[in-house]
């Protein structure tokens, strides 16, 4: 996920996904009538041409395409909610925060990718309820899709055949976070094949999954010494050297987030 991906997904796990209204139209472009409000459990290993409208919907049934034709979102992982969800509100916030650790989990092993890489790649992940009135039937499911692009995206880039894997090894810079501007803060954040004068080069962990927030002055001075250890290691110890660094806040850290993203000035 991008940096501001992740910030948009971790704070929609802690507030709640702010709901459409329960038709056909909210549940995406180019629906599929057999979809629609359905209470089945959504297959898996499909693709979509999905946009960033379509994503920003609790539910969709946007028609399924073959992966070898064009495609900008593909389903990595399906399951049935917890127990404790059976008599939850459509719009519980707990559902947010068990789509973000199971998602996001299932999204790092299936495209390749550890801690580190998961905050400084363009993909990111999408997840999908049923809709409001498939909901109050009685479907408790949930649905994972990788995406190619992110919460700035204007729109997807297209993925290959299948995502699977597709960040392990040294992973094509077009799946890269890249920032070009002055500052990395008021940086337009770019796939790292383009022009740019920032990459997103290592993060650094704060903590431990039990700890506390330990607050945001804290996380910035630890980021701040870290990130200036680890950028400079990163470009081989020059005598000079120009770095940002961005970290999370506690709607972050409440959802699992232990790790800062470190940013060096390199049009490399």
């Amino acid at each position: 996920m991008t940096l501001q991906r992740a910030v948009l997904l971790l704070a929609l796990a802690v507030l709640g996904t702010v709901l459409a209204a329960c038709s056909s139209d909210a549940q995406g472009e180019n629906t599929d009538p057999d979809l629609v409000d359905s209470t089945a459990m959504p297959d898996s290993g499909v693709c979509r041409d999905l946009s960033p409208e379509d994503v920003a919907m609790p539910a969709n049934a946007t028609r399924t395409v073959p992966c070898s034709e064009r495609h900008t979102a593909e389903t990595f992982a399906v399951g049935e909610l917890p127990e404790e969800f059976d008599d939850a509100a459509y719009d519980d916030a707990g559902l947010g925060t068990y789509a973000y650790r199971t998602c996001s989990t299932a999204f790092a092993e299936f495209v390749g990718a550890d801690e580190s890489l998961v905050l400084r790649t363009t993909l990111s992940w999408a997840w999908f309820r049923p809709s409001e009135k498939a909901w109050d039937k009685g479907a408790r499911w949930y649905r994972c899709d990788v995406v190619g692009g992110n919460s700035a995206s204007a729109e997807y880039r297209p993925l290959p055949e299948t995502a699977r894997g597709m960040l392990a090894g040294r992973p094509n810079d077009r799946w890269l976070s890249c920032a070009v501007g002055r500052t990395v803060a008021e940086g337009e954040k770019v796939p790292c094949s383009q022009k740019h004068d920032w990459r997103a080069v290592t993060t650094v962990k704060l903590g431990a999954p039990e700890d506390d927030y330990p607050g945001d002055r804290v996380m910035e001075s630890r980021t701040r010494s870290f990130c200036a250890n680890s950028v400079k290691a990163w470009l081989n110890y020059p005598s000079e050297f120009e770095y940002g660094f961005t970290f999370f806040h506690q709607a972050e850290w409440k959802a699992g987030v232990r790790r800062s993203v470190c940013w060096a000035k390199t049009s490399k």
